[in-house]
């Protein structure tokens, strides 16, 4: 959903009201949109040819039940996984935006404060989770929290040198790469949970394919008996 020079940058606030039409209210065809948006059938499917075109937008016949009347079946437009995404980078941009002012206004302690309250559902929730399932390692217990923070995270037990806690997604690495804060306020809190100083080997902010950490082990260790 990205702009371009002339005709087509002009159209953009336009199109982005007709693929966030969709995202509100899911799949639609041509007609609803035009309706909903006070738009003419044409100009809709013009917008919607476009974001076909970029990948943000598929088509399909919509379902008909019982007998289907005369004409071609309406199509339905849905947004893709790389519309979802173009929406997610705009509050990226937000995000980023409210931590400039915040560090404008209030410096990097207010940043540090901000990142620390985020992320204090994780010891919040792994305390709880370990009350629920005392037999459940706090790594463990860790990787599903995270988990169900948005971080896809998974337990690699390694030889020797301990486990690595995975974090195959980041909700907030575009951000995190401008403000590493976000990042240094959660591995304080997997450290907190632990119990020990943990270190970060690699993260998504950085350009990473995953966030890796690893847990000395004398915790795993500990852990274990």
């Amino acid at each position: 959903m990205e702009g371009h020079p002339g005709h087509q940058g002009q159209d953009q606030p336009t199109r982005l009201r007709v693929a966030r039409s969709i995202l509100d209210n899911g799949p639609s065809t041509a007609a609803a949109l035009a309706e909903r948006l006070d738009l003419t059938p044409a100009a809709v499917r013009r917008h919607l040819d476009h974001l076909v075109e970029e990948g943000a937008v598929s088509a399909a016949e919509q379902r008909v039940y019982g007998a289907r009347g005369r004409g071609r079946p309406a199509k339905v437009f849905a947004l893709t996984q790389h519309g979802h995404d173009e929406f997610d980078q705009q509050y990226d941009d937000l995000a980023a935006l409210a931590l400039r002012f915040l560090a404008e206004t209030g410096g990097d302690d207010a940043v540090m404060e901000f990142a620390r309250r985020r992320v204090a559902f994780i010891e919040r929730d792994c305390e709880r989770l370990l009350a629920e399932q005392p037999g459940l390692s706090p790594a463990h217990a860790l990787a599903t929290v995270l988990t169900n923070g948005g971080y896809a995270a998974t337990i690699r037990e390694l030889p020797v040198v301990g486990d690595q806690l995975c974090q195959q997604h980041c909700p907030v690495s575009h951000v995190a790469h401008e403000f590493p804060q976000l990042c240094e306020a959660e591995t304080e809190a997997i450290g907190r949970v632990l119990g020990t100083h943990v270190q970060r080997l690699a993260t998504i902010a950085h350009g990473d394919g995953v966030c890796t950490t690893c847990i000395p082990s004398t915790t795993t260790q500990k852990e274990k008996r």
